[in-house]
């Protein structure tokens, strides 16, 4: 019996994002930048490791359409070590699209120049891979833009709604088309699509978004034809077919580093598949992906909010971490409340600060307190009522009417 083919599916490497980072001196490469391209470096080490056959990237190399030469060389540079060690197969996802479709894409150079080991799946087509255990059929489709596949006059006079659904038919058909093509040969294959699915988890890949977006049904995909599906542009790891047995597993690898908050407790990695005809296995590594941490602080109740929050602070596990403190305050005590030496404990306890939010609780209006009418009341009966009004806590409230008792005293 022939040993299963080894792939490294992986996807959305989004290299270019600058969020959350500062230059890096060394490098000149912003920080956060440098996050994305460190999760590569942790993939090829594990592809080199386990003796990999095939690597497959669903698309989303880059974050920007037009990445910068920098961020071009890093891939490059890594893109060779992977090609070195067995054949790769890059899709082109929406990121890597120019806004016209006649324009080169990002990605395109690399089958340009014909690069050794290297081929860029910019086409719904089937390409047969040989690798060290044996050929692999792998059809790629690429995300699916509706000037691609669809011709100006078929979709002239229609609503948004029908061009979707068009589109939708249009992809199914294809791959319909090239899942009948792949039966033709006994060699184990692979679909690898850049596309939603209907019904899968979505992330914060909503938020970075290039246009509308095109969703594919998952029956289009479930075809026993295939014997793993590859996809990528959802950033959230998940498998589709989880537990329907006789279906391939349809499986969206994730973004390999965090992009923002959205996807803070989500674990990033790739996938490890053991490739066999009828008989195919995989698993998620996981990898070291800069952790993100949203610290909430209330401090409603607090006499002395700025020492509640930094101690809080310096009493969470921040080191090595992107944080987002948010704290709730009241009107009363906002004043109390010294962002300075904060933003100092956050900077000094985590790599690097997101946003220090505050959420100011507005209290609505109330009524006058007791019966009696103001004319009538004390000054310290006054401001006892104003600071009710308010919702000051009752204990910061005992403290401001001792301090103002001493005040009035004194001007007596």
């Amino acid at each position: 019996m022939t040993e299963p083919i080894r792939l490294l599916h992986f996807a959305d490497l989004h290299i270019g994002v600058e969020s959350y980072g500062s230059t890096d001196p060394t490098t000149g490469i912003s920080s956060r930048a440098l996050d994305f391209i460190h999760r590569l470096d942790e993939l090829v080490a594990y592809a080199a490791a386990h003796d990999v056959d095939l690597i497959i990237c669903a698309g989303d190399i880059f974050h920007s359409r037009i990445p910068t030469p920098t961020y071009q060389r890093e891939f490059a540079w890594r893109l060779l070590d992977m090609a070195r060690l067995c054949p790769v197969i890059l899709l082109e996802g929406n990121h890597d699209m120019p806004t016209m479709l006649k324009k080169a894409t990002s990605i395109e150079i690399f089958d340009t120049l014909e690069v050794a080991n290297v081929t860029v799946g910019n086409a719904y087509e089937v390409h047969r891979v040989e690798t060290r255990r044996g050929p692999v059929q792998v059809a790629t489709a690429p995300y699916p833009h509706k000037a691609r596949l669809l011709e100006d006059e078929s979709t002239r006079g229609m609503s948004i709604g029908e061009i979707d659904a068009l589109l939708q038919q249009q992809v199914s058909l294809i791959i319909g088309a090239m899942a009948k093509e792949v039966n033709q040969d006994e060699a184990p294959r692979v679909l690898a699509g850049h596309f939603s699915v209907s019904g899968a988890l979505l992330g914060s890949e909503r938020k970075i978004m290039l246009g509308r977006d095109a969703v594919v049904l998952p029956s289009t995909l479930t075809d026993p034809a295939w014997d793993y599906v590859a996809l990528g542009h959802i950033h959230m790891h998940q498998n589709l077919t989880q537990g329907q047995a006789g279906k391939p597993p349809v499986v969206y690898s994730g973004s390999i580093e965090r992009i923002d908050f959205g996807e803070e407790h989500d674990k990033k990695g790739f996938c490890w598949v053991e490739l066999a005809r009828g008989a195919t296995t995989w698993n998620f590594v996981t990898v070291d992906a800069r952790p993100f941490q949203t610290v909430r602080v209330d401090v409603r109740e607090s006499i002395n909010p700025t020492a509640e929050v930094i101690s809080r602070v310096e009493a969470a596990d921040l080191k090595g971490k992107v944080v987002r403190l948010i704290i709730q305050i009241t009107p009363a005590n906002d004043p109390l409340l010294h962002m300075r030496e904060i933003r100092a404990a956050l900077r000094a306890a985590a790599h690097h600060i997101a946003a220090i939010q505050k959420q100011i609780e507005r209290p609505q209006r109330t009524a006058w307190q007791g019966d009696a009418s103001p004319e009538s009341l004390s000054p310290m009966q006054l401001l006892e009522n104003y600071l009710i009004t308010q919702e000051t806590p009752e204990a910061r409230r005992r403290v401001l009417l001792e301090h103002a008792e001493r005040l009035f005293r004194s001007s007596d």
